[in-house]
């Protein structure tokens, strides 16, 4: 079940996360546009935030926990691309943007927390959970998720899982934003990395496709391409980029 204004009374608490999120990256947007468009980057993402934020879908079920802090993810991406937008700057730029506040925000959380989180995903009480789910064959709803998990081959991958309907995807189409949804995909890139997921995915539902298809392999390297050119550019872009740190 999807809760209405959920996060309406806590806005005070969410703006203050954002403005953590939008201190982390100004350096990162003054080098490249100024200091004062970093300034106002800020104050005007924030506005688009505060606008959000009653309109962020919450999940109610207790196993929709992950699922909620995706779409909090999303909330903020989507509203500095709002703000950018503004400014005549393009999805890919926004991404790009939006890419080192994730990977700086991640790389802000404790070690133990990021290795916690990376292995639950492996875990024998969650393999076996995912066995029998995927034994089932059918989706599973989560607010405005839709998810089928498909058994591992130990392999390929470890652990499989299709998304079959987004709340992310949906959000974001909701917003009016459809150009910026598959580049919303791409924050996996830096889940990955961070905490170890060793995913690998080439569909997304933001591609056109009929499904996200997310592999898990334990110890593996993140591999995540996009079917939309643009995309797999700013892909290709940032991973030349960080490869020569």
């Amino acid at each position: 079940m999807v809760a209405k204004n959920y996060y309406e009374s806590q806005k005070s608490k969410m703006l203050k996360g954002f403005d953590k999120t939008a201190n982390l990256i100004k350096d990162h947007v003054a080098t490249r546009y100024g200091i004062d468009f970093a300034d106002n980057l800020h104050r005007e993402a924030r506005q688009e935030y505060e606008v959000l934020v009653p309109l962020i879908p919450y999940i109610e079920e207790r196993r929709g926990a992950a699922l909620n802090s995706f779409l909090l993810i999303t909330a903020q991406e989507l509203a500095f691309y709002k703000a950018m937008k503004q400014h005549g700057k393009s999805a890919s730029e926004s991404w790009e943007i939006c890419h080192e506040a994730l990977k700086l925000t991640l790389r802000r959380m404790p070690k133990i927390k990021r290795w916690l989180l990376g292995r639950m995903i492996y875990s024998g009480i969650l393999a076996r959970r995912l066995q029998k789910l995927a034994e089932m064959g059918r989706p599973l709803g989560f607010g405005d998720f839709e998810i089928k998990y498909v058994a591992g081959d130990g392999k390929d991958f470890d652990v499989g899982i299709d998304y079959v309907k987004c709340g992310n995807y949906n959000f974001v189409i909701e917003q009016g934003e459809k150009e910026f949804a598959p580049y919303v995909c791409m924050s996996d890139i830096a889940l990955s990395n961070a905490m170890g997921w060793g995913l690998i995915r080439t569909e997304t539902l933001a591609d056109g496709c009929k499904r996200c298809d997310f592999r898990f392999k334990k110890g593996g390297q993140t591999r995540i391409s996009s079917k939309t050119p643009e995309v797999q550019v700013t892909i290709e872009k940032i991973a030349r980029k960080e490869s020569c740190y």
